[in-house]
């Protein structure tokens, strides 16, 4: 068992509902989280050293935590004063100066206990939570929300918080051979990359949502525009227009990926075969949009099982 996970730096312990949450709970909660909601995520993670692992689940925790908050809303109407919470919550998770807090109030109770453990261990940034905040605040309604993108560079600066920033926040848990700086911007690469295959992958669930992270400048090009992709999600077929716009989209998409890739060799030995891993098995899935005539209308892609595998063993050679 790994020291951040079996020895809290401090005794904190929450709940949303008042009740103790253990920092080993917490941790243990991360990792149920990851099983269940990040499929490739949690492959890749388990190739990493079991040192390093618990603190990588206590991020994707959070970030599952809030994305989920954002995504599926109990209550739509008080989102926005939700996030406020968490916000709240995280300033006292991280005052290590003061008392330490015997109750959060937020639904990232469970999560937060390992997350401020994992930060305040491996000395990572608040302002790239901030970062991650701020992003998401800009799919609720409110004075930051955005549902539509006209340009690329406009989606950046909601994928900066909500994709660049966790490669940033895994760094100093993974570690570098030289500089962390030199591998800053690959690991952001990497985590746009990932990003922008969910994009790719979830258009129909995020045209339920009403958002469409696609730049409409790109979809133009190929005229494909808001009416069509509606149509194409009620008949659950691609128009050949949306087709050619995916095809140019996973082009732009693989590029990134291609950037990202020389940025695993800047990374301690122990986690490159986990990351290579990541980065395989994110990067198929756009070979499973290709695949499947470019279905992400009607259903949600997935890469399957035996490729997962293949993917894995290649990534450990």
């Amino acid at each position: 068992m790994s020291r951040a996970y079996s020895e809290p730096l401090a005794p904190e312990r929450a709940s949303q509902s008042g009740q103790p949450v253990a920092l080993a709970d917490s941790y243990r909660h991360c990792r149920a989280l990851t099983a269940r909601h990040g499929r490739s995520y949690h492959l890749a993670t388990r190739l990493l050293p079991a040192e390093r692992r618990p603190a990588v689940l206590a991020l994707y925790g959070f970030a599952r935590t809030v994305d989920d908050l954002v995504d599926h809303p109990a209550d739509p109407a008080t989102t926005a004063a939700q996030l406020d919470v968490v916000e709240r919550d995280l300033a006292l998770a991280f005052d290590v100066n003061g008392a330490a807090p015997r109750a959060y109030a937020s639904v990232a109770a469970p999560v937060l206990p390992a997350l401020a453990d994992t930060a305040r261990r491996y000395r990572i940034p608040p302002e790239h939570f901030a970062a991650f905040l701020t992003s998401m605040r800009m799919d609720v309604p409110g004075p930051q929300h955005r549902s539509r993108y006209r340009t690329m560079a406009e989606l950046r600066e909601y994928t900066y918080g909500s994709a660049a920033v966790i490669g940033a926040q895994l760094l100093p848990i993974l570690g570098t051979v030289g500089p962390r700086s030199d591998a800053e911007p690959a690991a952001a690469a990497l985590g746009e990359a990932f990003q922008l295959t969910n994009f790719l992958r979830d258009v129909g669930e995020d045209l339920d949502r009403d958002r469409i992270y696609l730049p409409a400048a790109d979809l133009a090009a190929f005229g494909v525009d808001e009416p069509l992709l509606r149509y194409c999600r009620r008949t659950g077929r691609p128009d050949q227009r949306v087709r050619r716009a995916l095809a140019h989209l996973i082009a732009a998409n693989r590029a990134v990926y291609r950037t990202a890739e020389p940025g695993i060799a800047l990374l301690t030995p122990a986690v490159r075969p986990g990351i290579r891993a990541a980065h395989a098995l994110y990067r198929a899935i756009l070979d499973r949009i290709e695949d499947s005539g470019y279905a992400v209308f009607d259903r949600r892609l997935a890469v399957p099982r035996l490729r997962r595998a293949a993917l894995v063993a290649a990534a450990l050679v």
